[in-house]
């Protein structure tokens, strides 16, 4: 009995070093999928598509990226704790309509009102948005919400907001004045250092800044923990309730940030900026390779995600496709995204197993 069990060890064992190897090399494929993404939209649309690759287009798709790329640093974070954040969207408007009111009516104070300098109107935004972060947050850690409906509430509570600043109305032209010493809020959208928009400086300084914490802090790696197994995180001692109430902070002062900057850029402070972009931030996130279930992914590849999407719109914007149709690939991509995410974690629970 002995020398045959060893005799079909022997013959399996080829055969299963094969498979290993197979599904190793589709593994490794299928982790680096983002930046096959990327390279085959830039590809697809620069072919197809005339002065697709053009200066002026790319400087205007950077700003798209841009866009998407912040909102999806902090929606990262709070995908890897398994939360889900779908109010950064109507926070992004109720950003640009607090930034509006400050520099247009300033801050009533009995009979007086306070105007304030564009550093302390983009503090206070800033301010407001980590603030309903710290709400979402307190909800999902402390009354025990579940992060989707906790977050779909405050998506309606906050847009509903924006809206009651101007009764639906816009702040327009908001260029501020000069004896009030609030002008310059345009040269956050649309002033540059060194020929780079100050949005990408932003983006690339969140990005270093996130992927630093992530990688290189204990905060980082409390965070990866949390979303691997919370109930492990917990019975080893670490705050749970407050990284992941902080985790929420940071999506919210994320979103006030790209508020700010679509409401510099247009210099008008609208109620519904920013509808639907959860779903992009979420789709650049989930296409970068974050596992929505938690513990696994990176902010790099959020914002390589953020480029794809963003090309991908921005594509079938200038190759004349319809919104609707947009619509149907952009969720099918989110569900191609998914798919492959389920794929990679079923073929890497394979190779350990063969291995």
């Amino acid at each position: 009995m002995t020398t045959v069990t060893n005799n079909m060890s022997s013959q399996d064992h080829p055969h299963r070093s094969k498979s290993a190897q197979a599904s190793w090399v589709l593994l490794q494929v299928l982790k680096l999928r983002i930046f096959v993404a990327l390279f085959a939209v830039v590809l697809y649309f620069s072919l197809s598509v005339d002065n697709f690759l053009t200066t002026n287009n790319l400087l205007i798709m950077a700003q798209h990226i841009t866009i998407i790329g912040i909102l999806a640093i902090g929606m990262t974070l709070v995908i890897l704790t398994a939360g889900i954040d779908l109010s950064v969207g109507s926070t992004v408007g109720f950003s640009g309509m607090m930034a509006g009111f400050l520099i247009m009516n300033g801050i009533p104070i009995g009979d007086s009102v306070l105007f304030l300098n564009i550093p302390e109107v983009i503090l206070v935004t800033c301010l407001v948005g980590a603030f309903i972060g710290y709400i979402n947050g307190a909800l999902i850690t402390y009354l025990n919400v579940a992060p989707f409906i906790a977050t779909l509430g405050m998506l309606y509570v906050v847009r509903g907001a924006a809206l009651l600043f101007n009764d639906g109305g816009t702040f327009s032209r908001l260029q501020g004045h000069e004896e009030l010493g609030n002008m310059g809020f345009s040269i956050l959208g649309n002033g540059s250092l060194l020929g780079i928009g100050i949005p990408v400086w932003l983006l690339l300084a969140l990005t270093l800044v996130t992927w630093f914490v992530s990688y290189k802090t204990p905060f980082g790696r409390y965070v990866y923990a949390i979303g691997g197994n919370e109930s492990a995180a917990v019975f080893s001692g670490l705050r749970v309730r407050r990284i992941k109430l902080w985790v929420y902070v940071f999506s919210g002062f994320c979103a006030a940030i790209v508020g700010l900057v679509i409401t510099s850029q247009l210099q008008t402070g609208h109620p519904m900026t920013g509808d639907t972009y959860e779903l992009r931030a979420i789709a650049a996130v989930v296409l970068g390779g974050t596992a929505l279930s938690g513990g696994r992914g990176s902010v790099i590849g959020s914002v390589i995600g953020a480029c794809v999407i963003s090309i991908l719109n921005d594509g079938m914007v200038m190759s004349g496709v319809s919104n609707f149709w947009q619509m149907v690939i952009m969720g099918l991509v989110i569900i191609i995204a998914v798919v492959i995410d389920q794929l990679q974690q079923r073929l890497h629970k394979r190779v350990m197993v063969l291995t």
